[in-house]
């Protein structure tokens, strides 16, 4: 039974990714900051919870320990930052530092724990990015320019670890609360759920193309 570990996986795409695993038959480690929410989802949906902070080391030590073997990481667990979204002219530059901390150090940091053990079984990582990695759109100049570290540093894991599938995902808009912060007040609701681009990421898993970046978008449409 292969093994994966899924971070944020309390709500959102990351809950929808563990419960579409399990479905499969994986066994699925969470992590997720609200320990009641993460909680609650895992005896809900059927995984193991480790509640934590993926930016604390302590936290991603515990992940490491509950993955002796690991088949699959997906570095979901993001920080949007300030909300509203403030333009970088005016960025504390505090604030901008956690959301590098969650969204490029975190994940890298927990790639290397885990790195030995997804290198034995030829596994895969999945690196959640954004169109605003890609995109210049007024207000997203911090958490998109700490996607494209991101993305950067997962080409980069690609290319030095050629025996892995390393992935970057553009999930596209979602209605998840994170996306919500960045437009408080607004009606969200014509945006997908999180449930609609897990396809694209069961794509991968059973075609496993080359390591790249890749829309969800592109991968919801048939071959």
């Amino acid at each position: 039974m292969p093994t994966a570990l899924v971070t944020g996986a309390s709500a959102g795409l990351g809950r929808a990714l563990a419960a579409a695993l399990v479905s499969r038959k994986w066994t699925v480690v969470g992590d997720g900051r609200d320990a009641a929410a993460l909680s609650a989802a895992a005896g809900e949906i059927g995984f193991t919870a480790v509640p934590g902070d993926v930016a604390d080391p302590a936290h991603r030590a515990s992940l490491a320990e509950a993955c002796p073997s690991l088949d699959l990481l997906v570095n979901n667990a993001s920080s949007l930052g300030v909300s509203p979204l403030p333009p970088l002219g005016g960025y504390p530059l505090a604030e901008l530092e956690k959301v590098y901390r969650v969204n490029v150090f975190a994940p890298l940091a927990l790639t290397q724990l885990l790195l030995p053990a997804l290198t034995a079984a030829r596994g895969t990582i999945i690196d959640l990015s954004s169109d605003a990695a890609v995109e210049a759109y007024e207000g997203w100049g911090g958490y998109g320019s700490a996607k494209a570290a991101l993305d950067q540093v997962t080409a980069v894991l690609g290319a030095e670890n050629p025996e892995l599938a390393v992935y970057a995902v553009d999930p596209g808009d979602l209605r998840t609360a994170m996306h919500q912060r960045a437009f408080p007040g607004e009606d969200i609701s014509d945006r997908p759920l999180p449930a609609s681009a897990v396809p694209a990421f069961l794509r991968l898993l059973d075609e496993r193309p080359p390591s790249g970046r890749y829309r969800a978008a592109d991968l919801l449409v048939p071959a």
